[in-house]
């Protein structure tokens, strides 16, 4: 059986107002045949954050066109569980649109790392809230318009490459220190292993441990590596070594294959890597973590 924890589609209605997001990226014939093809049994579709709102005007409308046309492709493919996406400008009322996507199907939310050239997290709080009193996983996709580092480096290969990654992984990191992991009961998911921080586990315990021992970092109450046991991540057509990376620190039991459909690489050659795990890790990132979360 497989499961995979990362695929995209983006309605005709929206891709208009975007700059990149076109051809078989609205193509949602293409995207069942991918899900047919490969035999996935269930896929998380989720937002990968597009410049539409620049062109229309306000993020609120973004997510009308997007989770209607999504709430059609859930009635039309079972395979499809949609993480619709929210107005987090407007969190006044974010409880109602939260649950008001629940009562229409939807079983995660879509969010983005940043948005609008900050990072938010405590601002997120009534957010943070609404998803947990509602029980749904919140997946977090790279921010692609302005993320970390954009004001300085506008490069088209290191953008995607290394922007969105450092993004990703400051986002988990701010959510490991201003409690949010420890405090909500809330299942994240990032995407594409969770940026860079598997690289680098150990020095982010070491360089705690030192800081604590001259009082110039609060205390965590455990080691951060502990701490961010709590996310989930999804491979995304990671090398072999880049998985036993993510084991090390997230566990065998928090990661999810991915595919970043429609950009995903060789879908048979990453299976087969994870072959080398053994078949009881296979599993569980093929099917069973995935399972556990969307049932």
């Amino acid at each position: 059986m497989l499961c995979d924890a990362h695929i995209h589609f983006i309605p005709e209605e929206l891709s208009v107002y975007t700059a990149f997001y076109k051809g078989v990226w609205t193509d949602k014939e293409k995207l069942y045949a991918f899900l047919d093809e490969h035999r996935i049994e269930k896929a998380l579709l989720c937002y990968p954050s597009t410049d539409a709102h620049l062109k229309l005007g306000t993020f609120s409308r973004v997510c009308e066109i997007y989770n209607s046309a999504l709430e059609e492709v859930i009635k039309e493919n079972s395979k499809i569980i949609g993480a619709g996406i929210v107005n987090i400008d407007n969190l006044s009322g974010i409880n109602c649109q939260i649950e008001e996507l629940k009562n229409k199907g939807f079983k995660a939310i879509s969010i983005a790392s940043s948005h609008n050239g900050k990072f938010l997290v405590n601002e997120l709080h009534p957010f943070f809230e609404a998803v947990e009193k509602n029980n749904l996983p919140v997946f977090v996709h790279p921010q692609a318009i302005n993320p970390i580092g954009f004001d300085r480096v506008k490069d088209p290969l290191l953008m995607p490459v290394l922007e969105y990654s450092f993004d990703s992984s400051m986002f988990m990191g701010l959510l490991m220190m201003e409690g949010i992991l420890e405090k909500y009961d809330v299942k994240f998911i990032f995407s594409s292993l969770g940026g860079v921080l598997p690289f680098l586990k150990d020095r982010l315990d070491r360089v705690y441990a030192m800081l604590r021992e001259r009082k110039i970092v609060k205390d965590l109450k455990s080691q951060p590596s502990k701490i961010l046991k709590k996310v989930y991540v999804d491979t995304s057509g990671a090398s072999l070594d880049s998985l036993k990376l993510a084991i090390d620190l997230f566990g065998e039991d928090k990661l999810l294959w991915g595919s970043d459909y429609p950009v995903c690489g060789d879908v048979k050659n990453s299976l087969k890597l994870l072959e080398a795990l053994g078949e009881k890790v296979k599993e569980k990132i093929a099917h069973k973590n995935f399972l556990n979360i969307f049932g």
